[in-house]
């Protein structure tokens, strides 16, 4: 049996660092980006490492419903799904709201969707979500909120969710903790949806994590200094703690861990969300 590992976002940041750590779990590991070349570097770096897997590159934007089929059958070709880490996603200034909801929570839906067919005893998805709902405090809404999160695949989930969450969701800032907690309520159901056929599905929410794109949000937003300065370690996670994290929750060690979102934050939620 030739098992079949999948990592989006491997380009770089911690989609990159999840391949690397991955690539002596499974036989061949897709690596999944909407850059082709950066994810054809990595996949030949992963190569004349001399790991066990073989790392195949696949180019494709995680909103595109066709190639995430297509991805699909690249699996089936090849074997049995055996592990999902999903970290592609973009963060407030990378994006508009609209923007933002379709690629982290729309995009994790839409490639759920996509691989269900191939679960099977012993597969298992992490898909990355975030500490912001935690901090913003999004992770308690009302009815009407949850509800319009729960059917992000609806074709008028955006004008449901600013209706649900009123007009100040258009703040990217807003936007994307509320996209990330729908990351976090997805899993949870997935998991109920996979559980039957011995598959398990599970969330990872990363802190202050030293990647581009954190950088590039540290850049805009002067509070996150604060939050690292708020950290009871003192620094920031490193893209290679959170890629060990993410390989133990798709290990058969972690055989009974599903449907949970786990923070790996430092401890900084710890130390200022009852503030």
């Amino acid at each position: 049996m030739t098992t079949v590992g999948i990592v989006t976002g491997a380009g770089r940041g911690m989609g990159e660092a999840c391949a690397r750590r991955l690539a002596d779990t499974v036989d061949v590991l897709l690596l999944v980006d909407r850059d082709a070349p950066s994810a054809e570097a990595v996949a030949a770096d992963l190569d004349s490492g001399g790991g066990r897997a073989h790392a195949e590159p696949f180019a494709a934007d995680i909103t595109d419903r066709a190639a995430l089929a297509g991805l699909a059958e690249r699996v089936a070709e090849l074997g049995t799904l055996r592990s999902v880490a999903h970290a592609a996603g973009i963060s407030p200034t990378m994006a508009d709201w609209r923007r933002i909801f379709q690629v982290d929570l729309i995009g994790t839906a839409l490639l759920a969707e996509a691989l269900r067919p191939l679960a099977t005893a012993g597969t298992a998805h992490v898909y990355f979500s975030s500490m912001s709902p935690l901090l913003m405090g999004v992770d308690h809404p009302d009815p009407a909120v949850a509800e319009a999160l729960d059917d992000p695949l609806r074709e008028d989930f955006l004008d449901r969710i600013r209706e649900a969450v009123g007009p100040e969701v258009e703040e990217s800032n807003l936007a994307y903790p509320w996209a990330k907690y729908g990351v976090a309520r997805f899993a949870r159901k997935e998991a109920v949806r996979l559980g039957p056929v011995g598959a398990r599905v599970c969330s990872l929410a990363p802190g202050i994590i030293d990647t581009p794109q954190g950088r590039q949000e540290a850049a805009k937003h002067p509070v996150m200094q604060q939050l690292v300065d708020a950290t009871p370690l003192g620094r920031t996670g490193r893209s290679e703690e959170v890629a060990d994290v993410v390989a133990f929750m798709l290990s058969d060690g972690a055989s009974f861990l599903n449907g949970v979102d786990i923070l790996v934050d430092g401890g900084v939620c710890a130390a200022v969300r009852d503030r």
